[in-house]
């Protein structure tokens, strides 16, 4: 389990940048975190992975606190982060030296998840596009197994074929005692992948639940009526009509979650976390 206990973390003494944030993610998620920009999600990933140290509060995975950098803690423990820069060596180099840190990394595996992305193994890091090298990055990250998979704005810079290749391949890399927490603004790019979803503000997390929870509390759905939208719990005006949340009842049908829509519910009201609605 990833838990996380009243953290705040701050860079400045005049405002903390993440205050009083509690999350708990069991194995066997890839869960989804959303924020608006500022709100410190590629810090909270930082202080998870133990790159930033807790100014308050307590972060623990598997019973590890991640700033003390166990080796035990980083061999199961992968980043991807949103910028990066890859060395001008062959991948067959760069596995070479960096696959004896991860105990669980496979070779084979890294060859299927290569494919996904239309990708060969005899590729060269120093002379890929941006876009290929973050498909062959992520191919290597999912290719060590390990137990918590961070990935921080992972679709930016894909084509919308590799972006449904991710999709495909974080699907063949989940297994029940992994975690893959995916931060992230390009929410229809990861909307079908996720099973957990947390919603967080400067001041804590707004909400934190799974996919199945918020399908047994709302519905979504596209409408023309706009009484129907002015009665919806949220409504956003798109063209040709309206995306809404309602509540679910015994005479509705069940829904896929629309994740914008769900963020700018939550966003729009704060009493809804934990599903009590105002």
């Amino acid at each position: 389990m990833l838990k996380i206990e009243n953290l705040t973390y701050s860079y400045s003494k005049r405002m903390a940048l993440i205050e009083n944030f509690n999350m708990n993610i069991e194995p066997g998620s890839v869960c989804g975190l959303l924020g608006k920009n500022g709100v410190g999600k590629t810090t909270l990933i930082y202080l998870i992975c133990g790159l930033l140290k807790p100014q308050s509060g307590k972060v623990d995975f598997k019973g590890y606190t991640p700033y003390d950098r166990k080796t035990s803690f980083l061999e199961d423990v992968m980043l991807v982060p949103e910028e990066y820069a890859l060395p001008n060596v062959t991948l067959e180099e760069y596995i070479r030296v960096n696959a004896p840190f991860y105990p669980k990394f496979d070779k084979t595996q890294l060859d299927h998840y290569l494919g996904i992305f239309e990708l060969t193994p005899d590729l060269h890091l120093g002379k890929l596009s941006m876009g290929q090298k973050k498909k062959a990055f992520i191919s290597v990250a999912m290719a060590c197994n390990t137990s918590l998979l961070l990935l921080d704005e992972p679709t930016n810079g894909l084509d919308i074929t590799s972006k449904r290749n991710f999709r495909r391949a974080i699907a063949e890399c989940m297994s029940d005692d992994k975690i893959i927490l995916i931060s992230t603004h390009q929410v229809y790019d990861v909307d079908k992948i996720l099973d957990h979803v947390v919603i967080a503000d400067r001041h804590g997390v707004l909400l934190d639940s799974s996919i199945n929870d918020i399908m047994d509390k709302f519905t979504f759905s596209f409408t023309t009526d706009r009484v129907r939208a002015e009665n919806a719990l949220i409504a956003l005006e798109v063209p040709g009509g309206f995306n809404i949340a309602e509540p679910l009842t015994p005479d509705s049908q069940e829904t896929d979650v629309n994740l914008e829509t769900l963020f700018e519910l939550v966003q729009s009201n704060q009493n809804i976390k934990n599903f009590h609605l105002s």
